[in-house]
């Protein structure tokens, strides 16, 4: 597969893309890159390739592999997962695409690792392409442009994390959780977290492990437990991204941008953008803020130049 950026009309040679992992994101993935006019759907990868219910004719493996011929992966797993799953596919020269959503060293780690296999197979993969991080990111470093010296607060919710409530059902002893973002001020977070127990669990020793899980460490955490915790589901989340601070010597300069939206949706929809741009990188692992935005859009260059510009 050709390393050099490709920006040629993609329906000259549409990509083959599988989704691995089905749950809300894979789900919402799947259907927006069925939508895709310059990526075709290759299958659904998925624990013991069960069938999907209404769709008999979308292959379903349960493996990469078994779907024959794939250019690229968009990684719907947990987070915590992702890093395994895409080194092997990187190393075969299947582009990648994932949502690692846990900030901090864990990130830098995650696409040091993808950068390296990426580079041996001779592919790309563009990590953490969600909305947080990834086109939340885009707009904080706009922000800091247009605004050099001040401050920036991002502020999510209310809404149910995905990412916070996968980590909370993978807390021995808990059969299903949600995790909701609670603002607490610009730039601060509580959590909720309602938990439904398996039988026998100590729900003193699961909130504990809850609380002490690097995903909840540095905010403050209420554990609930429940009869059933998808009573509790909500797929609607936000953010408000605010920065204040100077211009130059011009002071009292402030942007804000905020959206309402639903969680699964936009991310899968991101990621399959961001799919379409790994296409267009050389060889190696890229955050959202390191791909042209131009690069997450269909089609040819000019026509969006002399439409958005």
């Amino acid at each position: 597969m050709s390393a050099s950026p490709q920006h040629n009309d993609p329906m000259q040679s549409r990509k083959r893309v599988a989704i691995v992992g089905l749950g809300n994101v894979g789900q919402a993935a799947l259907e927006a890159l069925l939508l895709a006019e310059d990526m075709e759907l290759a299958g659904v990868v998925r624990r013991r390739a069960a069938p999907i219910p209404g769709r008999p004719a979308i292959p379903v493996a349960d493996s990469v592999e078994d779907l024959g011929p794939v250019d690229g992966a968009i990684l719907c797993g947990p987070t915590r997962l992702v890093t395994d799953q895409a080194i092997p596919l990187l190393e075969r020269g299947i582009y990648t695409v994932d949502s690692f959503d846990i900030h901090g060293t864990a990130l830098v780690q995650h696409r040091e690792r993808l950068g390296r296999a990426a580079r041996a197979g001779n592919a790309a993969a563009v990590v953490c392409a969600g909305w947080d991080p990834g086109t939340d990111s885009v707009i904080r470093a706009l922000f800091s442009a247009m605004v050099p010296q001040g401050k920036t607060y991002t502020t999510f919710g209310p809404g149910m994390s995905m990412g916070h409530s996968v980590a909370a059902r993978a807390v021995p002893g808990v059969r299903d959780a949600v995790s909701m973002t609670i603002p607490a001020g610009p730039g601060k977070h509580r959590r909720e977290v309602y938990v439904e127990l398996e039988e026998g669990a100590d729900p003193e020793v699961v909130a504990r492990a809850v609380r002490e899980d690097p995903y909840f460490a540095n905010d403050p955490t209420e554990v609930f437990v429940v009869e059933r915790a998808a009573d509790r589901a909500n797929t609607a989340h936000g953010v408000q991204i605010i920065r204040e601070g100077s211009s130059g010597i011009q002071g009292g300069q402030r942007l804000a941008f905020a959206m309402r939206i639903d969680n699964p949706a936009l991310t899968a929809q991101v990621m399959v953008g961001a799919m379409r741009a790994a296409f267009r990188q050389p060889p190696g692992a890229y955050t959202l803020l390191e791909v042209p935005p131009i690069d997450l859009l269909p089609g040819e260059r000019e026509p969006w130049i002399r439409s958005l510009v």
